[in-house]
């Protein structure tokens, strides 16, 4: 009964449920901006320091060597960050952008020997520059940045070119609609319990025993289905 009594309170007032989800929906539609589509491109660079010539002495069967190409892909991971680095892709690509930009697009990651960097972009064609600069500026350049390196010593290669592709809509995005509907949906049940409760009207028995009057009669409903009996026509 307490189920009924509730879906009833609902029903009575469910213009209140839906002007709301109407006014949210016309709101997120007239006023959200449309969200341009973004691309992201990752590239992958193995990094190596050629070995010293072999001499009289042990070389630890180039372990130190291994060990120096490890931390170079430490020290690529933090300088692929950097401001001077995303100013050098700035000056490569001539693109009129400001070099904290292009650093916040690019992120960069490190596995044993393996550099990946990948950049984020709103146009495809830009990006496109910005990774062939990277990918120019870390295999042929990366000696600028470490003074105890050469281009003789340093081996730096491409492994996997950057491929460009559309980024999907986010989680925040998709969910966005949703949840404003939800939240909507939960204020307009909340607002037609909080008027039924100071409605002072009077339109059951319920609301009679709840004032602790007495009940002398009940009209019941207006019957929508009433029963017809066919008249019997009479035998000349």
């Amino acid at each position: 009964m307490e189920l009924r009594r509730y879906w009833n309170i609902v029903i009575r007032r469910a213009w209140i449920i839906l002007c709301l989800l109407a006014l949210v929906l016309v709101t997120y539609l007239l006023f959200t901006p449309e969200a341009q589509t973004s691309y992201t491109t990752g590239m992958r660079f193995v990094v190596g320091i050629k070995p010293e010539a072999q001499g009289d002495y042990y070389a630890y069967d180039r372990y130190y060597t291994w060990l120096t190409a490890e931390y170079l892909v430490d020290d690529l991971s933090e300088v692929v960050k950097s401001q001077a680095f995303a100013q050098d892709v700035v000056t490569l690509t001539g693109l009129p952008i400001a070099p904290g930009v292009i650093q916040g697009a690019t992120s960069a990651g490190k596995l044993h020997r393996i550099l990946s960097v990948s950049i984020s972009w709103h146009s495809d064609h830009e990006l496109a520059q910005i990774a062939d600069a990277v990918a120019t500026i870390l295999t042929t350049q990366a000696d600028k940045y470490f003074s105890q390196l050469s281009t003789e010593s340093a081996v730096i290669a491409l492994i996997d070119a950057p491929a460009i592709s559309p980024v999907g809509r986010s989680l925040r995005d998709r969910i966005d609609l949703p949840l404003r509907l939800l939240l909507a949906l939960a204020a307009g049940i909340a607002l037609t319990f909080l008027l039924d409760y100071i409605d002072a009207s009077i339109r059951n028995r319920d609301d009679l025993a709840t004032l602790g009057l007495p009940i002398l009669g009940e009209i019941p409903p207006r019957q929508r289905w009433r029963t017809y009996l066919p008249l019997k026509r009479s035998l000349p």
